[in-house]
């Protein structure tokens, strides 16, 4: 899979905050974590607190990323080597080390997904970030587009990750419709683009349908 080179410290992108800070209700949230891990084991908290940190720069900057200076914020709280944070953030992919749009949009294009027509969902994506190269940001700000590995919903695929959920069961016009909706400032409900419940069969269950009588009761019970 090829796209512009990850962040590394001695190369920070441009555009990021010199600073950062929790806000206290932030920095609450933050401290809860800590307290689940014994003393001396807060850093067991640290990829709960990037993600936090992600979420409050989303909130003030509307893009869901990981800037130097908020890693950091989280290595100096949990009293760790700044290296261990950065190499955390660079390992897991649900971090964004660089900037990405306001819907930052993730394409599984695996084996199960690619089957059922994950390119389509992938070409709308493309355009409505206006062809721009994978990684980079629509001029308008609004969307970038990464290819990514399985995502564990194969029986509802293709599947399409934007911030806290998945659209699942989806084709191109499908795809175009929910990207539509988050440029007007709407957000989809998530789920399946074909009404399915679950990882029901389409259509709705086939079997077990109806439900059984229960016995009668004698007067004895």
């Amino acid at each position: 899979m090829s796209g512009p080179a990850r962040w590394s410290p001695a190369r920070p992108y441009p555009g990021g905050p010199e600073t950062f800070a929790f806000t206290p209700a932030y920095r609450e949230q933050a401290e809860k974590h800590i307290r689940k891990y014994p003393p001396g084991r807060q850093a067991s908290a640290v990829k709960a607190l990037l993600d936090l940190a992600m979420r409050q720069m989303e909130e003030e900057t509307g893009a869901r990323w990981l800037p130097r200076a908020a890693m950091e914020h989280v290595a100096d709280i949990l009293e760790m080597p700044r290296i261990r944070v950065y190499e955390v953030a660079s390992f897991y992919t649900m971090f964004k080390t660089r900037p990405v749009g306001r819907h930052h949009l993730q394409v599984c294009t695996t084996t199960p997904c690619w089957l059922r027509g994950s390119d389509a969902v992938l070409a709308a994506c493309r355009k409505a970030a206006g062809n721009v190269p994978d990684g980079e940001i629509s001029a308008d700000g609004m969307f970038s587009v990464e290819e990514v590995e399985c995502l564990g919903a194969c029986v509802n695929a293709p599947v399409l990750w934007v911030g806290d959920g998945f659209y699942e069961d989806l084709d191109g016009p499908a795809t175009e419709r929910i990207l539509e909706a988050l440029r007007r400032g709407e957000r989809p409900p998530y789920g399946s683009a074909i009404g399915r419940m679950g990882s029901a069969p389409e259509g709705g269950p086939t079997t077990l349908t109806d439900l059984p009588t229960p016995p009668e009761k004698t007067p004895a019970e």
